[in-house]
């Protein structure tokens, strides 16, 4: 049984990696360190998919040490003693190159047993992880390791291999396959800057014209496979934290267009908990009191989201994802409740005024008898001036209004007050 087209197409040296060029373009530095033969403990980090596994592959080619392989998620610590009983052996007398995926799925003391190991250089290390090592590893393995980011991979570069692989297999069957105009680049676009997904959906698509004894890649052939190619999204891991960012922030920086564009690739994931979730905060926190009345706005479309579910949820959402993106922003709101929590959890303040406390009556320790409490709705304006905060912050100011239509007339209305006291 042939093997997977992405294996077939797997690179054999640097200058076959398709992208990555922060990292292995001449003069880089991964790719010196490759070229010197010299290998650190080293650590990938990116999406699946981009490479990690292969440049890894042409490392071991290149320093000569023997080759062990293996999957956090299904090893044991008894695979980790076995590579350690054959340090001695005549096969890895060049020494060991662990090349170790998935590292965050490895224990404290599974990662332990390594540390003795790596540290003398009797193991030399290469971990990859699709979750941000700096959370999920360990210090003592980050602190022994040098760790590089690797990038999903642009369009140009996902196109440039869907030809490799298509010309690959049209010399395999020698039979020329090709695309119809366009389908090429939409199967790039769908890959999410994904190598493996981009030829697992090539192979799939030149299975199904093979069985119908056709030789072009149509355009009605890539739909239907990339409709039963579901977008890639881990709930659990960075990618998921990633695009909920990029949504958030694209309603913060008013570009509706990217806002929408994220709740799309959101909600084709089905994560209608997220977007509906994310997209409150942003009315509170972003746009707040520069439009107050967007708050129960949002909330109405959120609530009628829920309650017709996926697909139709997309229709208020959008509504109301547009709506934050282009109102005028102010995080004035946000940042008195947070200076206010830091002088709190700092124990700035003091006792409440006399005026305002609950009890009306005084004990015989009292020095000043009374409440004191001045009724505004009893004066002009509903107003009168009285000590709200504590003595030691009693003139401090956590709400500084922001230069909206809005917060300026609460603005003028407080001068106003002042003005009249």
């Amino acid at each position: 049984m042939a093997s997977p087209l992405a294996d077939r197409l797997r690179p054999k040296n640097i200058d076959e990696v398709a992208g990555q060029r922060h990292l292995l373009g001449q003069g880089k530095v991964l790719r010196r360190i490759i070229e010197s033969g010299q290998i650190p403990n080293l650590i990938f980090y990116g999406p699946s998919g981009v490479g990690k596994t292969t440049v890894a592959n042409i490392i071991a080619e290149k320093c000569g040490k023997k080759l062990y392989h293996l999957n956090a998620t299904v090893c044991s610590t008894q695979d980790i003693k076995d590579i350690i009983s054959s340090l001695d052996s005549l096969e890895c007398a060049g020494g060991v190159l662990l090349y170790l995926d998935e590292i965050q799925y490895f224990n404290k003391k599974q990662q332990q047993i390594l540390l003795s190991y790596i540290e003398n250089g009797d193991i030399t290390l290469i971990a990859s992880t699709t979750e941000n090592p700096f959370f999920y590893v360990y210090n003592a393995i980050l602190s022994r390791s040098t760790v590089f980011e690797f990038k999903t991979l642009d369009n140009g570069d996902i196109a440039t291999l869907l030809d490799r692989g298509l010309g690959l297999i049209s010399l395999e069957d020698g039979k020329e396959y090709r695309f119809a105009e366009g389908v090429r680049d939409k199967i790039a676009r769908s890959a999410g800057g994904d190598v493996r997904r981009s030829l697992n959906m090539l192979e799939l698509c030149l299975l199904s014209i093979k069985c119908s004894g056709e030789s072009i890649i149509t355009d009605e052939i890539a739909e239907q496979i990339l409709e039963n190619n579901a977008v890639r999204y881990d709930r659990e891991g960075d990618e998921h934290y990633d695009l909920l960012s990029a949504y958030q922030k694209s309603m913060r920086g008013s570009d509706p267009d990217a806002a929408v564009y994220y709740l799309a690739r959101i909600l084709a994931a089905g994560d209608l908990p997220s977007a509906c979730r994310r997209l409150m905060v942003c009315a509170c926190e972003d746009v707040g009191l520069a439009y107050p009345q967007i708050i129960p706005i949002v909330k109405a479309a959120i609530d009628a989201a829920m309650f017709v579910g996926l697909p139709e949820a997309r229709i208020p959402l959008a509504d109301a994802v547009i709506l934050v993106a282009t109102s005028p922003k102010s995080n004035s709101g946000e940042a008195a409740i947070d200076a206010a929590m830091s002088d709190v959890e700092r124990g700035v303040g003091g006792d409440i005024p006399r005026c305002l406390q609950n009890k009306h009556f005084d004990g015989e320790e009292a020095e000043t008898r009374g409440q004191h409490y001045l009724y505004p709705h009893s004066y002009k304006n509903h107003y009168v001036k009285q000590q709200y905060l504590p003595d030691n912050i009693k003139n401090k100011r956590y709400y500084l209004p922001c230069e909206n239509k809005t917060e300026q007339k609460f603005k003028e209305y407080l001068d106003f007050l002042k003005k009249s006291e």
